[in-house]
């Protein structure tokens, strides 16, 4: 250990320019005497003691001398910290003490077992967001989680889990889920939902779905469906909207523009879609249980053709409706009632028509293998029931 007393004038880098040059050493950083890295001249005091040192970590030599050997600077010795760009000083017992099995604890636990990069400082380089790593050093510190105001907890969770910190882990889990806002699961008017649409560009795809992370099953995605019962949405254009698993129960859609729109496990039991446009719509298992949907268009002349396949269409009324090649496979249509409406090269194999109105209908084509046609009518069709269909 060398000390001399120099004058301290000019800049930082003049300062270890004249500390390299009188010490013989290339000096890289300047500690004081309570091992915090200077890095403004403007912080050194007239009667400051000052350590240089060529990028080791600041080891106090009042205490070096009195710590056992194997213990020597391994767990009291300051450090300095470059995560992200932004420095931070703190003590090898605070990384390792309070969380032992964390990444923290096996980088600084034992000096160079993880081979650390450093600086032209000494610092030691970590390649994370700064913003969410205060916290988490702040938490090993006092062992209180403190956060503050603008800083995105799911960031400081993010980062609590790749360092390992499983006690703030839990902490952050819990103070999430306490600032998430109550649900709410009240019906949407139809003044809100013409709102959302105005203010979505057109080139944009509207969701209307609930999303919300579950932080205790590591962001498995939950999905709800949002609430629209029994509103007006009647005539509006909701061409390419997504309602999967959307509450449309009781809801009013007649002359609605629902071309190419995902129904997709929908509730629409009960509503009334009457002349709306359903050319290549996707209503997957949806529930249309007794719903209205007179003189509805599902063809679309492109050949995109609707897809209601496992929907349950209990006594629906879809009379007079176009629907040339919809798939209608294992539907269940019982007491529906089909009167008039054209189901030329429709699929509908496996499903249940059991006293199923089809008088009138269009079925050239249409595919009927293994359906359930008990009790069906038949009567005045367009086109002969063939057995080669296959009904049962």
């Amino acid at each position: 250990m060398c000390l001399q007393v120099v004058a301290v004038y000019g800049t930082l880098s003049d300062l270890l320019s004249v500390a390299s040059s009188k010490l013989g050493i290339k000096a890289t950083s300047v500690y004081n005497g309570k091992g915090g890295l200077i890095d403004d001249i403007a912080l050194i005091r007239d009667d400051d003691v000052l350590f240089v040192c060529e990028g080791e970590p600041f080891i106090d030599p009042q205490t070096d001398s009195k710590l056992p050997e194997g213990l020597l600077g391994s767990h009291t010795d300051w450090l300095t910290l470059n995560v992200g760009g932004r420095y931070f000083t703190t003590t090898r017992s605070t990384l390792v003490n309070k969380e032992p099995d964390s990444m923290l604890a096996h980088m600084f636990k034992d000096k160079g077992v993880w081979g650390n990069k450093q600086d032209h400082r000494g610092a030691f380089l970590i390649d994370r967001s700064p913003e969410y790593f205060e916290p988490i050093l702040n938490y090993l510190r006092h062992g209180q989680l403190i956060v503050n105001d603008g800083i995105n907890l799911l960031g400081v969770l993010e980062e609590a889990r790749f360092f390992g910190i499983d006690s703030l882990i839990e902490h952050l889990e819990v103070a999430i889920k306490n600032s998430q806002p109550p649900e709410d699961h009240s019906p949407i008017s139809r003044k809100e939902f013409v709102r959302f649409l105005l203010a979505t560009p057109t080139k944009s795809e509207l969701r209307c779905q609930v999303i919300k992370a579950d932080f205790y099953m590591s962001y498995c995605i939950n999905k709800s469906g949002l609430n629209f019962s029994g509103a007006d949405l009647s005539r509006l254009d909701l061409r390419y909207i997504n309602f999967k698993m959307a509450n449309l129960s009781r809801c009013n859609l007649a002359h609605a523009n629902l071309c190419c729109a995902n129904l997709e496990r929908a509730d629409l039991s009960g509503s009334v879609l009457d002349c709306a446009n359903l050319q290549g719509v996707k209503m997957l298992c949806s529930n249309a249980e007794g719903a209205s949907l007179k003189l509805c268009n599902f063809e679309d002349p492109s050949g995109l053709k609707a897809n209601l396949e496992g929907a349950n269409l209990k006594g629906v009324d879809m009379e007079g409706s176009q629907m040339t090649g919809i798939n209608l496979r294992v539907a269940t249509l019982k007491n529906a009632k089909l009167k008039n409406c054209n189901l030329r090269g429709a699929t509908l194999a496996g499903t249940d028509l059991e006293n199923c109105d089809l008088s009138g209908c269009d079925l050239q084509e249409a595919n009927l293998r293994g359906s359930n046609v008990k009790g069906a009518i038949f009567e005045e069709m367009l086109t002969p029931l063939h057995m080669s269909q296959s009904v049962r």
